[in-house]
């Protein structure tokens, strides 16, 4: 077989393009060629050798790297399989397939939820795939809340305001201002997009259930009007204790 994957026969005077057939397939092919030249031929095809091909499996898997597969495809799925399966670690809803220098963007969670299977992809030599660890995507918790923290996405890959509040161990109830909270959302360009809830009613807070957080986003609960008087005094007494001690001193 040359490289485009045709096959020269005795008697056949047209190369056979094999390349993706069954065996069957290419059988019934020949004996159609054949048959213009003998009565009844008897044909029989076997693979003798198949090509060796691979594709590079990077990130969170149990065993990154190179994975050796033959003429038959290798889907989505087997291939990741191979590399051991996901880490725990993996975000399955961040999957990177680069082909031929182009970057595919693959939420395998997603197609499983529209009726599609992540098997239905099929891959090619020279394939690279990357699954993203979800600590790489983590949202940020801020401001009057029990624990600021780092929320991590969970393996779906999905988060929502609610889940990420509660992970943060919720408002603080001495300082936090319910009428104030932000979700800031692509806080690093020029034009951020910025939400606001008043998380006083029922109802916004069963929006915050449904409300998707996105990787890198920053929740802030913003302090009630009493710390903000509070730390501002604060700032204030140091300037007037010390005009106070000046007025004595030059007494």
């Amino acid at each position: 077989m040359d490289a485009d994957g045709n096959v020269q026969f005795p008697y056949v005077n047209r190369p056979l393009h094999v390349v993706g057939k069954t065996e069957g397939q290419v059988q019934r092919e020949l004996y159609q060629e054949l048959s213009k030249v003998f009565v009844k031929p008897q044909v029989t095809v076997r693979v003798a050798s198949f090509r060796a091909s691979q594709v590079y499996i990077d990130g969170e898997v149990r065993t990154p790297g190179s994975q050796i597969f033959n003429d038959i495809p290798m889907t989505l799925t087997e291939a990741i399989g191979r590399a051991g399966g996901f880490a725990p670690t993996a975000d399955q809803s961040r999957v990177t397939l680069i082909r031929d220098g182009v970057t595919y963007h693959i939420n395998m969670n997603s197609m499983t939820a529209k009726g599609h299977t992540p098997s239905d992809i099929m891959l090619k030599p020279g394939d690279v795939l990357r699954i993203d660890s979800r600590e790489d995507n983590g949202v940020y918790v801020m401001g009057e809340v029990t624990k600021p923290t780092t929320v991590i996405p969970m393996r779906n890959g999905k988060l929502t305001l609610a889940d990420a509040i509660s992970q943060a161990g919720s408002f603080n109830a001495e300082t936090s201002d319910l009428k104030q909270l932000y979700v800031i959302r692509n806080g690093q360009t020029d034009q951020p997009e910025v939400y606001h809830l008043d998380a006083r009613s029922p109802v916004s807070m069963l929006l915050a259930n449904g409300f998707e957080l996105q990787p890198k986003d920053v929740v802030y609960v913003d302090n009630n009007g009493l710390v903000r008087f509070s730390r501002v005094l604060n700032l204030l007494l140091p300037a007037i204790n010390a005009g106070l001690t000046g007025a004595v001193l030059t007494k």
